[in-house]
């Protein structure tokens, strides 16, 4: 008989499930919240479309464009830069500190756009260099716009202004006669409204507007570079009108569709964006007011999807459409 040397491991006893301690920090803020809603009954922010300016005086006059204000998504544009401007500083300090696999927040904004390289690269082949550059870019900003809104202090704090179709003086903490310096202010029966200082870049018609026309118009740059003057054969084919004149004739009209389409290209990329987080910030506001305490957690959950698919559609159909443009019509 051999004898069996081999040390048995011994078993570890299983771990029996048990309640976590977070289960109890969740109960504690659900009190806390129905203790500061019976204090102070919420507010909704002043909803409006146009973004709402810090003064009613000009920052400053232009000669072309006017009179100019600040505005409080002009504020989020900056922060937005601001971020962007970071997340790239990480990443590079990563890349310099020669390991080969990224780690921690790094490794996750390399795998993200290594699948948006990839996903370009299968779409636009050769053209992938060139194309990816204005979809990550695009993106990348869409993506922490969106995402803004589901920050603590956005489109919730922001500056008392006197209104006639808003809330009484009493239902502002009781302070905000010491916030609001103007004609009517602290006396009762006076209305106001909030005004935020930071509002979600992307609930702004101006910010989509841009970044619409910046998308459809490297995309005409991208397809004059690949094709040269041969692309504007898309819009203007007048080959066949003496050749072949019924053909001719519906090959010239089918370029002015063509035209129609890339109009329509600006309004379907600005509209859809604007509608989306703004539906989702006035969703907030909606729920936070009506079932303060615990229930907007559920919606932000959903605000962050829908975040992300808005920008990933964003880039994607202008990935798309610069891969097309660089094919023949």
């Amino acid at each position: 008989m051999v004898a069996d040397n081999t040390l048995a491991t011994p078993e570890k006893p299983k771990k029996k499930w048990r309640y976590g301690v977070n289960r109890w920090f969740v109960l504690l803020f659900i009190i806390l919240g129905v203790f500061a809603n019976r204090a102070f009954s919420p507010i909704l922010p002043h909803i409006q479309l146009p973004a709402e300016r810090y003064s009613h005086t000009p920052l400053l006059t232009l000669p072309v464009i006017g009179d100019f204000y600040w505005t409080n998504t002009l504020t989020a544009a900056v922060l937005v830069d601001l971020i962007l401007l970071i997340i790239a500083l990480v990443v590079r300090k990563a890349l310099n500190s020669g390991k080969q696999v990224l780690e921690g927040f790094a490794g996750a904004v390399e795998a993200f756009l290594e699948m948006i390289y990839n996903l370009t690269e299968s779409t636009a082949g050769h053209h992938a260099k060139k194309i990816f550059p204005y979809f990550a870019t695009i993106t990348l900003m869409v993506l922490v716009a969106n995402w803004m809104e589901l920050i603590p202090g956005v489109d919730s704090i922001g500056i008392l202004e006197p209104s006639s179709h808003g809330y009484p003086v009493e239902s502002f903490l009781g302070f905000a006669e010491t916030l609001v310096k103007g004609e009517g202010a602290g006396h009762e029966g006076s209305t106001y409204t909030l005004i935020p200082y930071v509002r979600t870049l992307s609930t702004d018609l101006n910010f989509t507007v841009g970044l619409a026309l910046i998308s459809v118009f490297m995309t005409q740059v991208i397809g004059l570079q690949a094709r040269g003057v041969n692309y504007l054969s898309k819009f203007f084919n007048v080959k066949g009108l003496f050749s072949k004149p019924i053909f001719g004739v519906i090959d010239f009209g089918v370029g002015l569709l063509e035209i129609v389409s890339e109009v329509s290209k600006i309004l379907s990329f600005s509209f859809r964006l604007l509608g989306n987080i703004f539906a989702g910030t006035v969703l907030l506001f909606v729920i936070g007011s009506l079932v303060p305490v615990f229930a907007q957690s559920m919606f932000l959950m959903l605000e962050f999807f829908v975040g992300l698919i808005q920008a990933v559609v964003f880039g994607m159909l202008t990935m798309m459409f610069m891969a097309q443009a660089t094919h023949g019509h």
